[in-house]
């Protein structure tokens, strides 16, 4: 509770400053700085369906607990970055939270303040930049999902997905706009060993595929109804749309008769540089990586709590341990990925003709 404690005095004295100064040191001419709001923009995925998420719960009890609002704004890690960018010379957004690589490259467009919330030290290196420019909050991995009702299994492969009776039944997000969609350039790029021979397979899966989505939350409910057999997607937003979607299962491609591979995409949370309500946003940071949150990732968001010292004994964790269990994991090399990040969205383009 030591939040609450923080605005406690500055609270008294703001009322006992009206009395002497009338109502300018707190009523409405006050400056952006002392206004009980935060405003975040962030990737989808952490706010519930219907408002049962991790994002709901932590930005009600952070309001409980502070008296200060959150404003939310969402879509995908690409856009909200270019947004940022846009509003550069009157900067809107206090924190912001993509996956990445758009993390870093909201770092490098100098869209980020460096803060180390409290518990930041829990937080495994490579899940944080070693400047405090940027701190996981909810760990993730990349993953697909499939209709259970429709397939008998998950598919086991990528080459399963050129069988013609996915034609039209198989969509993932935009690669350079949705962090997902880049992420399926990311995995491809590490299965099929290289770019080329990455793009030689996406290309030919461009015969089977619906076309481009901005969003990646809005294919699983498709992948539900039937409508798509299989999708791009990450295990926490999935697991969290599972609850409600019965015939949505995960799963992740293996090439050929390899193992099944994905990577780490957490959710990385930053403060934006020159935020109106800079304060507000350290507060918010610190909150979502507090003990009580991040034991909350699990328990209500179907996500891996970024912090390594919180244990988590809940169905769902669980049950998301089963599912990544035979998974192998990588590394992805994500300085090289913010850097030509470009570069590997052009060839995606050019190869599938999007």
């Amino acid at each position: 509770m030591r939040h609450h404690h923080l605005i406690q005095p500055a609270a008294a004295v703001c009322g006992t400053l009206a009395l002497v100064a009338g109502l300018a040191a707190c009523g409405g001419s006050s400056s952006a700085a002392d206004e009980k709001v935060v405003t975040v923009y962030s990737a989808d995925g952490l706010k519930g369906e219907n408002g049962d998420g991790w994002y709901d719960k932590v930005f009600e009890d952070f309001e409980k607990e502070t008296g200060i609002k959150v404003e939310y704004v969402e879509g995908g890690s690409g856009e909200m970055v270019q947004r940022a960018v846009r509003e550069k010379s009157n900067t809107q957004a206090d924190v912001l939270v993509t996956l990445p690589p758009f993390i870093q490259q909201a770092d490098s467009k100098g869209l980020l303040a460096a803060y180390e919330p409290a518990g930041a030290d829990q937080v495994d290196g490579a899940d944080k930049a070693s400047d405090g420019k940027w701190t996981s909050v909810v760990n993730n991995y990349f993953g697909f999902v499939y209709n259970k009702k429709e397939l008998t299994g998950p598919p086991k492969s990528w080459e399963e997905l050129l069988d013609a009776k996915y034609k039209e039944k198989i969509q993932y997000s935009t690669p350079g706009v949705a962090g997902d969609g880049t992420a399926v350039l990311i995995k491809a790029m590490h299965d099929f060993g290289g770019q080329e021979p990455a793009m030689e397979y996406l290309k030919k899966l461009q015969t089977n595929n619906v076309g481009p989505s901005a969003s990646t939350g809005k294919l699983a409910p498709k992948v539900d109804k039937g409508e798509l057999l299989a999708a791009n997607g990450d295990v926490q937003m999935n697991f969290a749309q599972s609850k409600d979607m019965p015939n949505l299962g995960i799963w992740f491609p293996a090439k050929g008769d390899g193992r099944p591979t994905s990577f780490a995409l957490p959710y990385a949370a930053g403060l934006v540089d020159k935020a109106p309500h800079s304060a507000n946003g350290k507060k918010l940071l610190d909150f979502m990586l507090s003990e009580p949150a991040q034991q909350d990732v699990s328990a209500v968001g179907g996500g891996f709590a970024a912090r390594a010292d919180i244990e988590a004994t809940d169905p769902n964790a669980t049950e998301l341990a089963a599912l990544m269990r035979g998974v192998e994991i990588f590394e992805p090399d994500w300085s090289d990925i913010g850097t030509n990040l470009d570069g590997y969205v052009d060839a995606w383009k050019s190869a599938t003709g999007s």
